[in-house]
């Protein structure tokens, strides 16, 4: 099995977000915004006049129940098992914010082209969630074309 991003981090979860908000405001973001309700969070910016959402799943604590090997948890060590997985999803979070804004900012791709999924449409959804059912039915339906062209 392959090992995680931040498997492991001691970095807490306020620390990554701190980072994310640190990030972004280097890049240029002109707003920021950080939330959670039930078994998720939410960190959404607005930059280049577009609204950026990213919903962050945390764990629930039977998800991490149970090792890598299949053994049970049981008391403390579910709960820091619980607590390790949020470290690590808000680690690779903050990794996967400053990586899109470095690839813009050196000018491999540009802001829309990098964020398209996450930027919030004017009724709330996302790119993706307007787009995704789309991209399903076409590949469930659909023939698609070899990648490389005939020589």
């Amino acid at each position: 099995m392959n090992r995680l991003y931040a498997t492991g981090t001691g970095v807490p979860a306020d620390r990554s977000r701190a980072e994310i908000e640190k990030t972004l405001t280097r890049y240029g973001a002109t707003g920021f915004i950080y939330g959670w309700e039930g078994l998720r969070a939410l960190v959404a910016f607005q930059m280049n006049a577009r609204r950026i959402k990213f919903l962050l799943p945390m764990p629930d604590k039977a998800e991490v129940g149970k090792t890598r090997t299949g053994r049970k948890r049981r008391g403390a060590a579910v709960e820091m098992a619980h607590q390790q997985e949020v470290r690590r999803r808000w680690r690779a979070l903050a990794l996967a914010v400053k990586a899109k804004l470095e690839v813009v900012a050196s000018g491999i791709v540009g802001f829309d082209e990098e964020f398209m999924p996450y930027i919030v449409m004017p009724d709330g959804k996302t790119v993706a969630e307007h787009v995704s059912p789309s991209i399903a039915e076409a590949y469930q339906g659909g023939k698609m074309k070899a990648l490389l062209p005939k020589f």
